[in-house]
C-alpha cells in the first residue's frame, strides 16, 4: 500500500502539521483524521464548497477535477486555479502533497 505524507499549511497563521496518507484516503479524511478543523457540511460527499483548499503541491497525483466539483469550487470563497475540495482530493500516486487551508467560517458549531 502506498503511502504518501499530506503537509496542512493554515491561512489563520496556525503551525504546518504533516501526516501520513495511504492510498485511496482523501485529504479530508487525513484532516479529521489528525484533528485538523476542515469544514465538510455534506459529510465529504462532493455536495457542497465547505471543504475547499489549495493544493501547493502533488496536484498531479490528485485524480482529475470532475465537472461537479468544478461547480461546487465556483461557489468557494476566493477559488484560485490550484483550488480543490478536500473529499475529492484522493491520494493515489507517489507524491507527497501539501494544502493549505483559508480562513473558514465556523458558525453554528
Amino acid at each position: 500500500m502506498k503511502v504518501v505524507n499530506i503537509t496542512f499549511k493554515f491561512a489563520d497563521g496556525s503551525p504546518d502539521e504533516t501526516h501520513p496518507a495511504v492510498e485511496g484516503e482523501s485529504v479530508l479524511d487525513v484532516a479529521l483524521n489528525n484533528n485538523i478543523k476542515l469544514q465538510h457540511n455534506c459529510g465529504g460527499v462532493c455536495g457542497c464548497s465547505t471543504c475547499h483548499v489549495y493544493v501547493e503541491a502533488g496536484m498531479d497525483d490528485l485524480p482529475e477535477i470532475s465537472d461537479k466539483e468544478e461547480d461546487y469550487i465556483d461557489r468557494a470563497v476566493d477559488p484560485r486555479i490550484n483550488s480543490r475540495l478536500g473529499c475529492q482530493c484522493v491520494v493515489q500516486g507517489n507524491e507527497d502533497i501539501i494544502v493549505t487551508i483559508p480562513e473558514q467560517d465556523f458558525l453554528g458549531h
